[in-house]
Order: C-alpha cells, then structure tokens, then sequence
C-alpha cells in the first residue's frame, strides 16, 4: 500500500486512494490522483456470526494512547536540506490483529500529506526544504472510525533563497529613470524587498518596498546629473515569529549613464567687469545629443532675464551647439551673480558666473533752505552731483500715484502753501543712466486758531464723584498740534496729536473747586501759541439723607391744619422736592423746586380720609432721587365733637340717676311710718349718716368724671351691689357704653405733640 499527498484541507484527510504496492509512506510530491475514491473508515470490517458471536466482536477492541509528530533531524534545518516530518501513533489492543490507518499531516491549517498503513507510524518526506516549508505542523491518524490529533510542531526553515535582479535597460540617460526587477523564485509571500543603487565610491542609496501578496517587486531609479557607471542589487526579508530573517544579496547588475547634455558655459560681453552706461551681452550655450525639449535659461537671483526652448534636436546629429543671449544697458543694479541653467526632463545643469558694474556717476543730492516753513514763505530746492557737472537734472514731487514733474534744472523756488506739503526727489541722467536722490520731506505749516475748551457732555457742570471729560478745539492750523490743558494754573496735561482737537480727563473733582480750566494749542508756525478762554464748571452735589416730618406729629384733629417738612441735608440747588401719601398707588400730593434745603407744605383741613403713611423724595440736576423714611399720620375727633358727644350721652344719665334716688328716698320713708319722726337735728344727722354709709359702700352712685374716658375707651355703667329692697321694687336699669372726651387730658397731649417727628421742627 503506498501514501499520497493531497494538498486540501482536512477534509482531504478523509478521502483515501488504494494503491497497489505495500510499501511504506514515500516522500513524492506528486498530488494524491483519485481524491474522490470510496470513503475509507467507520467501523471495523470485521465478520460477525449467526446468531452474533458477543465473544468474537470483544476480541478486536482497540483505543489510541497518543499521536506525535517529530521532525529530523530538527525544528531548525537550513535552506536546501532535506527535511522528515514523522507521525506516530501508539495504540492499544485487545488482541493482535490488523489495523489500516489514515495518517494526514497539515501545515499551517492546510492538508500536504496523506497515506494509508497498516503500521502505527508515517513520514512526510522534503528533499530540499525552502523557506516556504516554514509553518505549525499537526498531524491526525484516523483507524476503526476513530480519530486522534498530535499537538502543533514549530518547524523553521533558516536562510533564503538567493533572488534574482534584472533591470530593463543596460544604458540610460541623465534625466531618465532606471526600472528593476527583484524577485525570490522560492519564497511565499508576503515578503520584503530592499533594493540598492551604488555610484562609484560613494555610500549606497536604498529603497524598501512591502509586497504582501507577491514573491517578486519592481521599482524605478531616477538617473541624476553626475550619476556615470551604476550598480544595482537587491536582497529579501521576511517575518518569523517576530523575528525578521534576510536573504543574501543579489546578483550584481551595471548600468552606464550618459549625458544628454554638457554642463553649459556662461560669458560676459565685452567682460564681466564694465562701467555703467555701458552695454553689455551675455551667452549662454550648452551642446545636447539626441534630446528632445531642452530648455536654456538665464537668470539673475530669482528673475529669469531670457530663456528659448529646443523641441527638437536631430537623433544622427554627432553633437549640436545650442545658445541663448541676453543684452541691456549695465547699471549698478546689475552687478550681482548671473545663472545659466539647462534642463530637459528631470535632468538639469547650470553655471554661474559674477558680474561686477563700476559706478559712472554719484546720485544726485536734493538740498532744501528750509524743511519745516510757515505758508506764504519761500523754498529753495538744489540738485548737485559731487565732482560730476555735466548732467541733465529734473525736480519732481512725489506722489501715489506718480511722480509730479515741476521743473527741469537743478535750481527751483516756489513760495509754498500748505498742499505743497510732501517730499521731494531731483533726478539726474548721463549717457542714459538716470538716478534718483534721497528725498527730502517739506512740512508747511498754517498756524492754529485759538482753540475752545468745553464739557463733552455739554453743560459746563459735573457730578460730584463722576470724571469731568474736556475737549480743547482749534479749528484752523497744521497738525502735530501740541495741546495744553490747565486748572487753575496748574498744568495737568500735554499731548502732541495729529488732529485739531485733544481730550482731558479730569476724576479729582472736590465738592468746593472753583479754579476754571483752561487749554492752549500750538503747532511749528512762529506764530506760537494761542489760549482758551476760561471755563469754569459748576460741581453738583448729589442729594444725601432726605427727611419728613409734621406739625403736629402722630395724630391730628379732625379739620385741623397740619404742615409738612421736608428736607436734606446736603445737595446742590435748586432741589426738587415731592410728597407722597403711600395707597395702592402712591399719590403726589405736593411738588416744588426751592433754591433751598428744605421746603413746608401746609396742609389746611384734615379729614378721616387722609389718615395714612406719607413720605418726601428729593432731587437735582445730580439725577438721583432720594427718599425719606415714611411718618404716620392718624386724624382724630376734635375737642368740640368730643363735647357734643359727651353732652349727648351725659345729660340722660344724669337725669336717670337723679330720678331714681328720689324714688329710693320716698320708698325709705314710707317703710320706717312713725318710728322716723325724730327732731330735725337728729334725723338730718342719721339721714346724712346714712347717704353718706351708702355711698362709700353700696356703690349706687357715680360722679359724671367716673364715665369719661379718651376717644380711644369705652365708659360702662352697671348696678351690681343693690340690696333685697331694691330687687323687690322692681326696678328696671340699662347698661350703657359711651365714648366721650376728658377735655383735661386733651388739652395736655395737645401742648406736647406740636413739635415732633422732624429734626427742623420747633
């Protein structure tokens, strides 16, 4: 029986072809032919008695005890060395019989060997390990329908194949790019590839490329200026467990290199060192072989003088010269470094060469009589060159949007005015070199008017504790102005501005400061300075600690005249003063400004209506309105009402009271009959005994002062002590409750309350 390869999957392993021989597992790496033959495996083919003979179906019992795969000579065999996996199983059996086994090997998941034998062991045979051999091996032994797998074997293939490097062409030229091939026949993906290109005793340049799905790389090399003789190889890396493994280098590969062009030549004509003024001529020329699209140009730091384009040069042509020039008048601006560069493609050469212009002439010098001038004055301007006469001078203004010719000579005066402010230039010019002067800056001045100081805000007044801001004006005159602002005599501020006008700040306002202030402006006219009138700012001192009081103060009678105060203790005049009675919503019931602290309102008749609270606020041009604390007002009855009231009531009981002593006295005779008639002295004396006796201790009778009480109370009359002979008279009574008025008590409560309720009040 002989094993075949099959390279599937594990589902390779369960299909099985009978070949004839009865060898063992041979190490051909021909795939399996006839992967689809008749299934091999289940249970064992073993015959079973009529009847089932239990006895001969137990002898044939088998388990597997272990698979284990091995590699020889070792986990680790080099590149071209032959290599043997071995799978082996060890299993156990009732009796000694034979058992056909199913032995498949994978690598890295996937099926590469498969065999049938009646032995417990297989070997995979590799000639010539390469580095694709690399990989997990496991193998699985299939016999009698069961199954067993070995544990995954590490197996490394050291060392790579040499790779192979070819380029695509031999001969290049400058400009044009070298394409090479690197690939490693051997080698599975994915791979790496360095690629190196070497000049002549020079340091190798290198390019890595990644190629995760192909054994092989391409790449290309730009051929530079200078590149001449150039070798090319290239080796290959791969990734191991973390470890990175090389491939030794390549064959070695040569390319020549030439050029499509010689480095260009740059001349000065007549030489590089002339005179300005004069002409000069530069060319620049190259000789190309077999090119297309060279381009010359010649330039000068960054800006390119001149420059053409040859489309096409003739390929049988040995060698053609091809040249650029560029011509002008020198100057001492064109003294400097000059290029000549040829490029065609990716390849470019240049030479330089410095060219130095000796000056002809100086520039000219603009001198002025005067830079700073008032209007209406005269200016000079003069235009000489040292040690240099004959030229042709012209004076010009400056100017945005170009320059103003105003005379050609080297002499011009003008007498100014104020728009001939600006600067000046003269210019001078020989064998057609022009130069320009410095130039010079002419200031005419027109003088100030004499400035005005006011109060921004406007009014010439400030709020006590609020910055006081000035702003000094001169209509008329030149700027730079220098304004001056003074208080008093004090000089508090200078400023130079290019404006007419100037501010001021003033935050140290005190409540007496009386000092005016005052500004001044001048500017570079000799007419000097001019000054302000004097301004003088009233300070307003803000309401503090508004009061209220009243005559008389708490309560007031019923139609009587009550004066309201209101006052403060410090602010400016004229002050506004209101006074409110407070209800849902607050009515104004007076409103006067006063050039005074303080002002009285005089309310003639108060009535019950205008019992409640009452307040003032107070204002001045400060804007800030202050409020007292509110007072009290109740109205009572009058004296005279009260007296009406008690009249009313008293007079009744009174009457009443009498009435029912009389009826008293009369039943008290007629009780005692003749046991009472007594001389006159006696019985005045008892009968006097007696009221007096019933007086202090019944309790029936009561003095008109015992009912009357303030407003405010109540008078009760009761009869609560009268004896058994009152009961049995039968004698109705009433009680009664009055207010009336204690005319004593009023008057005293009066004297007291006409001066209260306010600090002022006398």
């Amino acid at each position: 029986m002989e094993a075949e390869r099959c390279p599937e999957s594990r589902e390779g392993a369960r299909c099985l072809a009978l070949l004839s021989g009865g060898g063992r597992g041979g190490g051909r790496r021909e795939p399996v032919q006839g992967c689809g033959a008749k299934r091999f495996g289940g249970t064992l083919p073993l015959p079973v008695l009529a009847g089932g003979s239990e006895l001969y179906t137990q002898e044939r019992v088998f388990t597997f005890n272990t698979v284990e795969i091995k590699v020889q000579p070792s986990v680790k065999v080099k590149n071209g060395a032959p290599m043997s996996i071995v799978c082996r199983a060890d299993i156990s059996k009732s009796t000694n019989f034979q058992l056909k086994h199913n032995f498949t090997i994978f690598k890295d998941g996937k099926l590469v060997f498969m065999t049938v034998s009646n032995k417990g062991d297989a070997q995979y045979e590799i000639p010539m390990a390469r580095s694709s051999d690399t990989g997990e091996y496991e193998c699985t032994v299939e016999a009698g329908g069961k199954t067993k797998s070995s544990n995954s074997l590490h197996v490394w293939v050291t060392g790579m194949t040499k790779p192979i490097l070819t380029a695509e062409k031999k001969e290049v030229l400058e400009g044009e790019v070298v394409k090479l091939r690197c690939e490693l026949p051997e080698e599975v993906p994915p791979l790496y590839f360095v690629f190196r290109k070497t000049k002549m005793n020079s340091t190798p340049k290198e390019k890595f490329v990644f190629e995760p799905y192909k054994n092989f790389s391409v790449v290309e090399f730009s051929v530079e200026e200078g590149d001449n003789i150039l070798q090319f190889d290239c080796f290959g890396k791969r990734n191991v467990k973390l470890e990175f493994e090389s491939s030794e280098y390549s064959n070695k590969t040569l390319v020549t290199v030439r050029e499509p062009f010689i480095k260009p030549t740059l001349k000065a004509k007549p030489s590089s060192n002339i005179t300005e003024g004069d002409r000069i001529q530069f060319e620049c020329s190259t000789v190309v072989a077999r090119m297309h699209d060279i381009e010359i140009i010649l330039q000068k730091n960054r800006t390119i003088l001149n420059s053409t384009v040859y489309k096409y040069v003739d390929e049988y042509s040995v060698r053609d010269e091809k040249l650029l020039k560029y011509s002008a008048v020198a100057t001492l601006e064109d003294s400097g470094e000059y290029l000549c560069k040829v490029e065609q493609g990716r390849t470019s050469k240049t030479t330089k060469l410095n060219v130095v212009v000796s000056e002809l002439f100086p520039k000219p010098i603009l001198a002025a009589s005067m830079s700073k001038l008032d209007e209406n004055k005269e200016l000079t301007l003069s235009c000489s060159i040292s040690g240099f006469r004959k030229a042709n001078f012209s004076i010009l203004r400056k100017n945005s949007n170009g320059d103003i010719w105003l005379k050609n000579s080297r002499n011009l005066t003008m007498r100014v005015n104020v728009n001939d402010t600006g600067s000046y230039v003269c210019k001078a010019e020989v064998k057609g070199i022009v130069k320009e002067s410095r130039p010079v800056r002419i200031n005419v001045y027109a003088p100030v008017s004499k400035p005005t100081l006011s109060v921004v805000s406007g009014l010439p007044e400030v709020v006590l504790g609020k910055p006081l801001r000035l702003i000094c004006r001169s209509v008329m005159g030149t700027p730079p102005i220098t304004f001056t602002f003074y208080k008093g005599n004090n000089e508090v501020k200078k400023v130079v501005i290019n404006d007419t006008y100037a501010m001021f700040l003033d935050e140290n306002i005190r409540p007496n400061d009386k000092r005016g202030y005052k500004c001044d402006a001048r500017n570079n006219h000799s007419s000097g300075m001019k000054t302000s009138n004097i301004l003088n700012v009233t300070v307003i001192v803000p309401i503090r600690n508004a009061s209220l009081g009243s005559i008389p103060y708490g309560e007031v009678e019923d139609g009587s005249e009550t004066a309201f105060l209101c006052s403060v203790k410090e602010g400016s005049w004229p002050i506004h003063f209101r006074i409110f009675r407070k209800t849902d919503r607050d009515v104004l019931l007076f409103e006067k400004s006063e050039n005074a602290d303080r002002v009285m309102w005089r309310k003639e008749a108060m009535n019950r209506q205008d019992t409640g609270t009452y307040y003032c606020m107070a204002s001045n041009r400060a804007n800030v309105d202050v409020k007292s604390h509110p007072i009290t007002i109740s109205v009572i009855l009058a004296a005279w009402q009260k007296g009406i009231i008690a009249a009313f009531v008293l007079i009744p009981i009174a009457g009443a009271a009498a009435l029912t002593l009389w009826w008293f006295l009369c039943k008290k005779k007629k009780a005692k009959g003749p046991s009472m008639e007594m001389s006159g002295s006696a019985l005045a004396t008892n009968l006097t005994s007696e009221k007096l006796t019933r007086q202090h201790n019944d309790g029936d009778y009561y003095t008109g002062s015992s009912y009357i009480e303030d407003s405010e109370n109540h008078m009760k009359s009761t009869d609560e002590s009268n004896g058994p002979d009152l009961e049995s008279a039968e004698v109705e009574y009433t009680e009664v409750e009055v207010s009336t008025l204690d005319p004593h008590r009023d008057s005293v409560e009066n004297r007291h309350s006409r001066v209260q309720g306010h600090p002022d009040a006398t």
